[in-house]
C-alpha cells in the first residue's frame, strides 16, 4: 500500500487554512470559499472522521471589518484589530457549519501551552472533549495577548506551526496546509518558470531548506520555511502532512481519498 492510500484510512484530520484562503488579494472576506469550506469539513465529518481547523486570518479579517486601508503598523493597533477580527471570523465560521448542522467551538492558545505541562494536559483535555461530542475545534493563536505571531518571534509563521503543534496534541493521522501555493517546489515557481513540484517527502534535509524563498503572501506572516518547520514537528510526532492549494477546498476531499495532490511529508510513524 502506498503512502497515498494510508491517507483513505486516516481518522483524525487537522486543517489549518491561511490569511490568503481566507481573503480576496483585496483583502477583503471570501465569503463563498469559507462557505465552501465549512460545507467541505462538515461532509467530512458526516463521513465518520473527526476535524479540528486551524485558521489564520484574525487581524486579516480585522482590517476588512474595520474598513482599514491597510494593516496596521503597531502592536497594539495590530492585536485590538485582531479582536474585532476574531469575533468576526468565529461569527462567520459559526454561521456556515451552522448552515451544514455542525457546531464549532474557539480554542485559542499562546505558547505556554507548548511550555507548560499542566496547561498542555488540560487543552489536550478540552480537544478530546470537543471532539467525543462531534464539536468542531477552530483553533488560533491568541493574537490579542500574545505577540509571538504578529512579530514572528517564535516562528508561528500564520498558524503554520501552531497547525503541527495542535496536530501533535491532538495525536492526528493527518495534517493539511492550504496555502496559495500547490506544494513544496525545488526552488521559487513565483521566480523559476523551471522549478518542480515535490511530490513526496520523506526526509527534510538541509538540500530541502535550501529550497526555500523567505517571503509569505503580503497579507499573511508564513513563508516555506515555516511551511517546512512545520512539516518537521508534524512528521517527528508521527503525523503525516500535505502541502496543497487551498483555493478549491473541495482538493480537501481529493487529498483524503489518497489522490497525488500538493506535496506529502511522510511522518516517522513508529
Amino acid at each position: 500500500m502506498s503512502n497515498r492510500d494510508k491517507i483513505k484510512d486516516y481518522k483524525r484530520i487537522v486543517v489549518k487554512v491561511g490569511t490568503s484562503t481566507l481573503t480576496y488579494g483585496n483583502g477583503k472576506i471570501n465569503l463563498s470559499r469559507i462557505e465552501k469550506l465549512a460545507r467541505i469539513l462538515s461532509d467530512i465529518m458526516n463521513s465518520g472522521k473527526e476535524v479540528v481547523l486551524v485558521t489564520s486570518g484574525a487581524i486579516g479579517v480585522g482590517v476588512s471589518k474595520l474598513n482599514l486601508k491597510e494593516k496596521p503598523t503597531t502592536i497594539r493597533e495590530k492585536q485590538a484589530v485582531a479582536a474585532v477580527g476574531q469575533c468576526e471570523l468565529m461569527h462567520i465560521y459559526s454561521k456556515f457549519f451552522g448552515e451544514y448542522s455542525h457546531v464549532v467551538g474557539q480554542v485559542l492558545l499562546t505558547r505556554d501551552v507548548v511550555e507548560d505541562e499542566h496547561v498542555r494536559n488540560n487543552v489536550c483535555n478540552t480537544f478530546e472533549t470537543l471532539i467525543e461530542n462531534q464539536i468542531i475545534p477552530i483553533v488560533n493563536e491568541n493574537d490579542t495577548v500574545s505577540i509571538d505571531e504578529i512579530e514572528n518571534i517564535v516562528r508561528f509563521g500564520d498558524n503554520d506551526n501552531l497547525s503541527a503543534i495542535v496536530s501533535k496534541l491532538v495525536k492526528a493521522d493527518i495534517l493539511i496546509i492550504l496555502s496559495d501555493i500547490d506544494g513544496f517546489y525545488d526552488s521559487d515557481p513565483r521566480k523559476n518558470e523551471n522549478s518542480k513540484l515535490i511530490r513526496e517527502i520523506s526526509e527534510i534535509t538541509e538540500e530541502l531548506e535550501a529550497c526555500c524563498g523567505g517571503a509569505g503572501s503580503s497579507l499573511g506572516t508564513g513563508g516555506m520555511i515555516t511551511k517546512l518547520t512545520a512539516a518537521r514537528t508534524a512528521t517527528a510526532a508521527g503525523v503525516d502532512m500535505v502541502l496543497a492549494n487551498g483555493e478549491n477546498p473541495e482538493i480537501l476531499l481529493n487529498i483524503l481519498n489518497g489522490e497525488e495532490i500538493g506535496t506529502l511529508f511522510v511522518s516517522n510513524k513508529k
